[in-house]
């Protein structure tokens, strides 16, 4: 039962580091919207989740710590799409903080029901 906990705290790390990444991102876009050329940042988190499962990059992650890349995006920055990504990205924040507390509250369960 721990390793498994340890494995869904482990998730949820990598989720919350890419929310905040992503969170650098967005504000890095609505902080340059009236810069001219500038080019549109963003975190993919469909490509990096998607190895999450995958044992060796598990293991290299683990290793290397999250690694997501900022990516250009050749759009141009609009600061209605920014605000609603803003928001999208509160609410996963927002998930993955009471999926982290979801999981100390079974580690502390297990701890108390193991004496």
């Amino acid at each position: 039962m721990p390793f498994l906990i340890s494995r869904e705290i482990d998730k949820t790390n990598l989720v919350m580091d890419l929310i905040g990444a992503k969170q650098k991102a967005i504000g890095s876009n609505i902080a340059n919207v009236n810069t001219p050329g500038y080019v549109r940042m963003d975190v993919n988190f469909e490509e990096y989740l998607d190895t999450v499962n995958k044992p060796l990059q598990t293991t290299l992650s683990k290793k290397m710590g999250p690694s997501p890349l900022m990516t250009d995006k050749t759009e141009d920055v609009v600061l209605a799409q920014e605000l609603v990504a803003l928001q999208r990205n509160s609410l996963l924040y927002s998930i993955a903080s009471r999926r982290a507390s979801m999981l100390i509250q079974q580690m502390k369960t297990v701890t108390q029901l193991g004496r």
